[in-house]
């Protein structure tokens, strides 16, 4: 009961805040990164180093209402060929840029639903990223899969591209919430998918399964969650349903009366929560889960876990490019994102140039906030002698954004000698005590609920 009168004192019931995947986030891009910027970063990079690659196909066989993510949807392969036809001009223009000998540490395929793309599709995109930068030899190589849209001859090709690690987006089984979400995938057709997957060589499985969604309740999350398991997938993100309507249209056709309350959202999540524990499964940040094997709880142990905008991640690299329309670049000098509308996208890059539109410079500033932000997401702890030494600062300058924080929120946090650390029970805080890092406005357009 105490717990839940902290969390209500700090607002977490009501609160919005962003889940800081990135620092500043994304709402503060401005339009003072373009496409020579963006060149001049690609050209930065060192020689024979190491990068992240993730490639965005907007398409979507079906558009699920639940989905805020930036898609389009498409009942033929042709907008999907010619907007393969702009993949492999931009990854022309990234090679004509890129310095010799650079290879991938990460390959990501994200969407939208890449699974879309016809075998050979598949393959003359992989033969093209490959030409430019090879994969490392302990590189990763991941694609999101939709159980609806895939087949022996395009998980072949995938597999033959060098597919190491598969993600398949679960959000619920209950036949009811599917249907009202309009994201109809039955544990069998699931379960037939991991088969096909593992049968191929593919050792490495990520899941979603969301909570918070309309007609959800402890019995029924139960019931998805424990045929989840039944499918042993190396990890899981728990994430919360975000209902953001004003930004995504498609969510409209959810009925906001379904949808559970703020406290119910979170009796949800502690379901979910126990169920993966107590399957042997590594708690990961605020919403991920993992096996002791995986690579990510390794991290975690080891002090290397980190977040981007795929959310918790082992990927240690400096640079992370984003081809394809809406994606989203990360260097050490900023973000850069491209032109979310597709034909916008396609008119810069047959243009010859990259299709960069707006982004974010980073400042000292923004680079040690952004530090604190993650090492609490992380970790749960912010340590500012260990962060001063980390970025060769005074201990004292790391104190003096650590303090105020831990003042603020002194009731569920601890605070001794600059170390603040949240302990479990009000780990459901964290992307609220996060926001006292941020020097950033809340954006105007709104952010997800906190729980």
């Amino acid at each position: 009961m105490e717990t839940n009168i902290q969390l209500a004192r700090h607002g977490l019931f009501d609160a919005r805040v962003p889940r800081y995947t990135s620092y500043p986030t994304s709402p503060h891009f401005a339009g003072n990164v373009g496409p020579d910027l963006f060149a001049d970063w690609i050209g930065a990079i060192p020689e024979g180093g190491q990068i992240s690659l993730y490639i965005h196909v907007p398409f979507c066989r079906r558009l699920c209402w639940f989905c805020a993510c930036r898609t389009q949807g498409t009942s033929s392969d042709a907008p999907v060929r010619a907007y393969l036809e702009t993949l492999k001009a931009e990854i022309e223009i990234l090679r004509s840029r890129l310095p010799e000998g650079v290879t991938l540490e990460r390959l990501h395929w994200g969407g939208g639903t890449p699974t879309l793309l016809a075998p050979d599709m598949m393959t003359e995109l992989a033969e093209a990223i490959y030409s430019v930068a090879p994969l490392a030899e302990d590189g990763e190589f991941s694609v999101e899969i939709d159980p609806n849209e895939i087949d022996g001859a395009r998980l072949d090709a995938l597999a033959a591209a060098g597919l190491n690690r598969a993600s398949i987006g679960v959000q619920d089984f209950d036949p009811e919430i599917q249907k009202v979400i309009g994201r109809e995938q039955s544990y069998e057709l699931t379960a037939e998918a991991v088969h096909a997957i593992r049968a191929r060589g593919v050792k490495s499985l990520n899941t979603d399964i969301l909570y918070g969604l309309p007609y959800q309740t402890p019995e029924k999350i139960t019931e998805s969650v424990q045929k989840l398991l039944s499918l042993a997938p190396d990890r899981v993100a728990l994430y919360g349903y975000a209902h953001v309507p004003w930004m995504a249209r498609r969510q409209t056709m959810i009925p906001e009366e379904a949808l559970p309350s703020a406290e119910q959202r979170l009796g949800l999540f502690e379901t979910a929560q126990k169920l993966f524990k107590w399957d042997g499964y590594d708690e990961i940040g605020i919403d991920h889960f993992a096996l002791p094997s995986d690579s990510l709880s390794i991290a975690q142990k080891a002090g290397r876990l980190r977040r981007n905008f795929q959310g918790y991640t082992e990927d240690t690299s400096e640079v992370l490019v984003g081809l394809g329309a809406s994606s989203i670049s990360k260097f050490p000098q900023g973000y850069a994102q491209n032109a979310s509308a597709t034909s916008q996208h396609t008119a810069a890059i047959r243009a010859g140039g990259f299709s960069t539109k707006r982004g974010h410079r980073f400042t000292a500033e923004d680079k040690l906030r952004a530090r604190l932000i993650e090492a609490l997401m992380c970790d749960f702890v912010v340590d500012a002698a260990e962060i001063a030494s980390e970025r060769g600062l005074a201990k004292a300058e790391v104190e003096k954004l650590v303090a105020p924080v831990a003042a603020q929120f002194s009731d569920v946090v601890s605070y001794k000698n600059g170390r603040l650390e949240v302990p479990p029970s009000t780990r459901p805080l964290t992307r609220v005590i996060a926001r006292g890092f941020d020097a950033y406005e809340l954006s105007k357009t709104g952010h997800s609920s906190a729980v």
